[in-house]
């Protein structure tokens, strides 16, 4: 059974950073298709960022395209979203998710949560104005 646990959400203002963490129990990320998506109030789930399984692209929704980089730590294990010039309108849970089928495919593919097998439960993320 895999598990993914996310960290480095909290409180921020407006303009601030955040770097969040995913960590895999049970499997190594690598080489795995990793993604952040995120849900903030009242809102549906949608796609932020992702990092094919061999690592030879990314992939970011345009909200963030400039602000937010996802990257991959081989020796730890884990994949990390660096979240600068953060806005009110970043205020969500943010989840990781993973695609064990290690598919060759375009930006639709890895910006649809269904393609992903496995969840984590999610880190707040917070953004004063």
């Amino acid at each position: 059974q895999v598990q993914l646990v996310e960290s480095g959400g909290g409180l921020v203002q407006a303009g601030g950073s955040l770097r969040l963490s995913c960590a895999a129990a049970g499997r190594t990320l690598n080489p795995d298709s990793t993604a952040w998506f995120r849900q903030g109030p009242g809102k549906e789930r949608e796609f932020v960022a992702a990092v094919t399984w061999d690592n030879s692209n990314t992939y970011y929704s345009d909200s963030v395209k400039g602000r937010f980089t996802i990257s991959r730590d081989y020796a730890k294990n884990t994949v990390y979203l660096q979240m600068n010039s953060l806005k009110p309108e970043d205020t969500a849970v943010y989840h990781c998710a993973i695609d064990l089928s290690r598919a060759w495919s375009g930006r639709g593919y890895f910006i649809s949560e269904d393609n992903y097998d496995y969840w984590g439960q999610g880190t707040q993320v917070t953004v004063s104005s």
